[in-house]
């Protein structure tokens, strides 16, 4: 009825899936701004997961986990920008997460752990002022 210990992968595959379900729950109860939120959030966890593959010699790990981080950045924040009515500040972000884009990439190719890190300090005030506007409007 029960996995055995001897057979990790099975555990992994399960919490995998409960991983997916937590996500896919959590998105589908968002808000606008939690579903951002949300993002930075991955976007955090895929820099922490290509550090700890770099740092490990887990190329294929970096690679899957650089990707990810670019996907979030370009398709998710940067994808979400409305440059028609966002002013100044959308075209300020919209540079911000161009450069990011770049930045990763570079660690990418590089195995520049310094680059990732440079990412996530440009990242951290934006993620800040996201989270202090939900903390203000009460959304979550």
């Amino acid at each position: 009825m029960f996995a055995s210990a001897a057979n990790p992968s099975m555990y992994q595959r399960q919490a995998g899936a409960y991983k997916q379900v937590h996500i896919n729950t959590g998105v589908d109860s968002a808000s606008p701004h939690g579903l951002v939120a949300m993002l930075f959030e991955g976007l955090t966890d895929a820099l922490a997961q290509a550090r700890g593959a770099m740092r490990s010699g887990a190329i294929e790990q970096k690679g899957r986990a650089i990707s990810r981080a670019v996907g979030i950045v370009t398709e998710g924040l940067r994808g979400r920008l409305n440059l028609q009515e966002g002013g100044k500040l959308a075209a300020d972000l919209d540079e911000l997460y161009a450069y990011i884009t770049i930045r990763l990439i570079h660690a990418n190719l590089r195995n520049d752990e310094a680059a990732l890190d440079e990412c996530g300090r440009l990242l951290e005030p934006v993620r800040q002022a996201w989270s202090q506007i939900a903390d203000q409007s009460g959304q979550r």
